[in-house]
């Protein structure tokens, strides 16, 4: 078997740049198909990991690999055409349709030649795409999740048609799984009875522990507690699954292993040639997005301050006004907000303007400079941060410039011109009108849609609390921390407010 291992490593070389050979991989995720090449077979399993990973790019290529190696192999054209669907973070792009359509059918064309089970993964596929140019994508996407279910109805034992069908469903309804108050709408129990049912059988699954997590991360992330550490344990050499557990350490305040998590991440990344696509411009970057704000809510202020800069280090500035990569603009926006956090305002003074045309960007600036300005008692200064802040808020440029095409950058930018105006109110002795703006900040705040991390940077109410605080109305204060703890437990901000709301 070692000549089997170092044989396919070499050809993995030798065929780069067409797909690399991730050693590990190849045997995390294993799923028999019908071809007669051993090497095919082991870059159909190494590109389902990576697509289990959201490393599409490397998946693609992974399995566009092992078509080179068997061209008569339908599942590997089934594994192209699959990856260029849309996921639970991203619509499939317009043009991607003729060729995902051409890819499938190509799988299709070549289903006598494999088994009923196959055939009838590619029939399923067959049905997420189409070849007319007018469709609608919902409608394709649930025609999809439709037939994964009578696939892995049809296949019980098979935990990667059940993983899959979950995988489907949910991008039917994207972050989307649960009610208010807090019970899953019946998409969302679909999902959490088959995946639940693939951990029962596979406790190492990797897809039903990945999807998982993001199937419950919002609303009961302590269902996922023990996934989590079962994913973290597996050391697997792809840096978004090692980051994966910090979602639910993150929001049951279990910072520094968040922080490690995301370290660790970091690291795979960086040791590995699996960087291409939009999981190197957009993956990897949320790696140190998520290591700065486990850090900050930790307390970590080096830590923080470091993973902040590096966030924007890995910015492709060629994408920053592409339509649909809004959250690099955030990306590149977080130095500012870890100084502001930190206090660290003669760095945010030096800070160079954004360029004119980067709205977003230009509005934290103005908001982290207005701030840093009424920390040094330059009111006026800070008016007029305040006045271009605004300015920028009522534009509708920011309306279609969104973190994830999950919030607008016109909803956080408001939150920040509200949290400003409080802070100049106060320093006038206007505290009334200041409590009455971070209520208000506290309102937009609490109904921006979940996402991890928070897509504001600062929890408003830990800015309440400490004004509340500095105007020794302990009781508010302390109330306000209580509040805050509920959403962030443990976060060491409030848990210090609370302390000496109570003294």
């Amino acid at each position: 078997m070692r000549w089997i291992v170092l044989l396919a490593m070499i050809l993995g070389l030798l065929i780069a740049p067409v797909g690399s050979f991730l050693p590990g991989a190849h045997h995390r995720t294993s799923h028999t198909i019908s071809t007669g090449s051993v090497l095919a077979q082991y870059y159909f399993n190494q590109g389902l990991f990576f697509a289990y990973g959201f490393n599409y790019a490397e998946a693609y290529r992974s399995f566009q690999t092992a078509v080179k190696l068997d061209s008569h192999c339908a599942m590997c054209y089934w594994g192209m055409a699959y990856v260029l669907g849309s996921n639970i973070n991203t619509e499939m792009p317009t043009d991607r349709m003729p060729l995902a359509w051409e890819t499938v059918q190509k799988a299709v064309s070549l289903q006598n030649t494999v088994t009923l089970a196959e055939r009838t993964y590619i029939q399923a596929l067959s049905k997420r795409y189409t070849a007319s140019l007018n469709y609608d994508r919902a409608s394709l996407n649930l025609a999809y999740a439709n037939a994964m279910r009578k696939v892995a109805q049809s296949y019980p034992a098979d935990l990667d048609a059940a993983t899959l069908f979950a995988e489907a469903l949910m991008d039917t309804t994207p972050w989307n799984y649960w009610q208010n108050n807090g019970k899953p709408k019946p998409e969302g129990q679909e999902i959490l009875d088959t995946l639940q049912s693939v951990l029962e059988q596979d406790r190492n699954h990797i897809g039903a522990l990945h999807f998982y997590i993001h199937a419950v991360e919002e609303k009961h992330p302590k269902l996922a507690i023990s996934v989590a550490d079962r994913l973290r344990d597996l050391h697997l050499p792809l840096g978004h699954l090692v980051h994966m557990p910090s979602h639910i350490y993150l929001r049951v305040g279990r910072y520094q292993d968040a922080v490690r998590s995301n370290q660790d991440a970091i690291a795979v990344d960086q040791k590995t040639r699996t960087q291409n696509g939009i999981y190197r411009f957009a993956y990897m970057p949320h790696n140190q997005h998520f290591l700065w704000y486990a850090a900050t809510l930790a307390g970590e202020q080096q830590i923080a301050l470091q993973a902040a800069e590096q966030t924007a280090k890995l910015v492709d500035p060629d994408l920053l006004r592409k339509p649909g990569y809004g959250t690099l603009q955030h990306y590149l926006s977080i130095p500012l907000y870890a100084w502001v956090k930190f206090g660290q305002w003669d760095k945010i003074l030096v800070h160079p303007a954004p360029e004119a045309d980067l709205a977003y960007p230009k509005g934290v600036w103005h908001y982290a400079r207005g701030l840093a300005w009424a920390h040094q008692n330059e009111l006026q200064k800070a008016e007029i941060e305040l006045k271009q802040l605004r300015a920028i808020v009522s534009s509708p440029v920011l309306n279609g410039v969104t973190i994830w095409d999950v919030n607008t950058t016109a909803d956080l930018l408001e939150i920040g011109s509200e949290v400003l105006a409080a802070e100049i109110a106060a320093r006038r002795g206007e505290i009334e009108p200041a409590i009455e703006w971070l209520r208000s900040a506290i309102a937009k705040e609490d109904q921006l849609t979940y996402d991890e991390p928070a897509p504001w940077h600062s929890p408003v109410r830990q800015s309440l609390g400490a004004l509340l605080l500095v105007q020794k109305r302990s009781v508010e204060a302390a109330q306000v921390f209580r509040e805050d703890l509920a959403i962030y437990p443990n976060n060491v901000w409030s848990l210090q407010g609370l302390a000496r709301s109570l003294k």
